[in-house]
């Protein structure tokens, strides 16, 4: 296929990377900042645009990849004269209907992962939820997660807000957590690294087990005595007093 993306962010720069190496070709990478367009493409060995005029009609696939905010806006403009080609969006939080007063052939194509720029990551391993708009579009999305992911499932719209949900927590604010527990030791001259084995260990158990079956610490045994002490530590920062009880009301509640 003859494939265009639209966006150059994280989540496209892996995917355009990963899509360059199988037996498709990307024709063009779109963004609105010719720096971002130029650099993903010469990473791709495509053409940059970042005028919506200039992308080309006759690709198989367009694959939108920007942020959520924009996608709404950027539709109409994109599919305009190209109605008849297949579209798909990778974003975790929204419908798929976004597509449907402006074309024909379109769905989702959401790889569950984090991803940054300049570091790559196993595709194989990811998994990949896809969603037509029917019968051929579902199969054309899953033929071609099928090439680059050894796990790929079908999910609709509804369901997809709630995996899009708990990524949130697992990830966005797990990740969060370990940067609140880093800069508590940097402000103590601790280096934050020594939570590494610490945090790989944590994550180990809990993608191997039931998260909620692993868990340890003062809140899971409310240890009062250890927990009034540490919210003392943190009087002078009254919102991560607030974190320190919420979670710590969270994770005992879960045990009962």
């Amino acid at each position: 296929m003859k494939i265009v993306f639209i966006g150059a962010g994280n989540l496209a720069t892996n995917l355009a990377l990963e899509i360059s190496q199988s037996e498709h070709q990307i024709v063009q990478v779109f963004s609105r900042t010719w720096e971002s367009a130029s650099l993903l493409a010469e990473k791709v060995n495509c053409e940059p645009v970042n005028e919506m005029s200039k992308v080309v009609c006759d690709a198989d696939l367009y694959i939108v990849s920007v942020k959520d905010d924009a996608l709404e806006m950027l539709i109409p403009e994109l599919c305009k004269g190209r109605e008849d080609k297949m579209f798909v969006h990778t974003a975790g939080s929204m419908p798929m209907d976004v597509f449907k007063d402006y074309a024909r052939h379109y769905g989702v194509f959401y790889p569950m992962q984090t991803f940054t720029k300049d570091k790559k990551v196993a595709f194989e391993n990811i998994p990949i939820f896809i969603e037509g708009c029917g019968a051929f579009e579902t199969s054309f999305l899953k033929r071609l997660a099928e090439q680059i992911s050894r796990s790929v499932y079908e999910l609709d719209s509804d369901n997809r807000k709630y995996l899009h949900l708990s990524a949130v927590f697992a990830c966005n604010f797990a990740n969060h957590c370990v940067a609140i527990g880093q800069r508590i030791l940097e402000n103590h001259h601790i280096p934050g690294s020594v939570l590494r084995p610490l945090v790989m260990e944590t994550m180990d158990k809990a993608s191997s087990h039931s998260a909620a079956e692993v868990q340890t610490g003062p809140a899971i045994r409310d240890d009062r005595n250890v927990m009034e002490k540490q919210m003392q530590l943190l009087e002078k920062q009254p919102e991560l007093q607030q974190i320190y009880e919420m979670m710590s009301k969270s994770i005992f509640k879960f045990k009962r």
